[in-house]
């Protein structure tokens, strides 16, 4: 088993683990019966439980929100917004994540470093993300905007948004159907392009 197939199957085990025990559950014993390993060889990947939450979080981010590759710098404005908010849209892509994040909020508010590692991986990367697209796309002049910050926030809550209600009614407003996550995100660039045309 390589490296990156050693990681992935730890990954997979630790977020079937987050699901069905918790945070508190989910101890790195517990990781590495679920990935079928010792624990010295899951402590050689990830050193703790700070570090093993951090690469789930982070393998979550990039299905949601990830930087454009290099060929991707050439197309058009809409286009780019649209692959990078949905960059690997397939079935449990809002599903998945936001059963994780109800796990791990359960618990979390004891553990400072963990707070803000999801604030870290989640919506602060969100944000950095989108607003270096805009502000890319300002230097081009494709648009113009006077706080990429503020436009970035405002862009992800209309393409991709957590609502309390998400978070504490299952099935409430989430969907797994791709059509209709892609529909969202189409809509919600050509509603902030629309806005934001000719606005300072």
């Amino acid at each position: 088993m390589t490296a990156l197939e050693r990681e992935t199957v730890i990954l997979d085990a630790a977020e079937r683990v987050l699901l069905e025990q918790g945070l508190t559950g989910t101890t790195m014993a517990a990781v590495a019966g679920a990935a079928g390993m010792s624990k010295r060889t899951l402590y050689a990947v990830f050193d703790g439980r700070t570090a093993l939450f951090a690469g789930v979080l982070r393998r979550l981010r990039v299905r949601v929100v990830r930087p454009l590759d290099p060929p991707d710098l050439a197309l058009p404005l809409p286009d780019r917004l649209r692959r990078l908010l949905g960059p690997d849209l397939a079935p449990g892509i809002c599903a998945a994540p936001l059963e994780l994040l109800r796990a791990t909020l359960a618990e979390a508010t004891s553990d400072s470093d963990l707070v803000e590692l999801l604030l870290e991986e989640g919506p602060r990367t969100f944000r950095r993300e989108i607003r270096k697209e805009l502000d890319r796309a300002v230097e081009r002049g494709e648009i113009r905007l006077s706080d990429t910050g503020k436009a970035a926030e405002l862009l992800l809550d209309m393409a991709l948004p957590c609502t309390l209600e998400d978070l504490l009614c299952k099935g409430c407003g989430v969907t797994d159907d791709v059509d209709s996550i892609r529909g969202r995100i189409d809509l919600a660039v050509d509603v902030f392009l629309s806005g934001a045309d000719g606005r300072v």
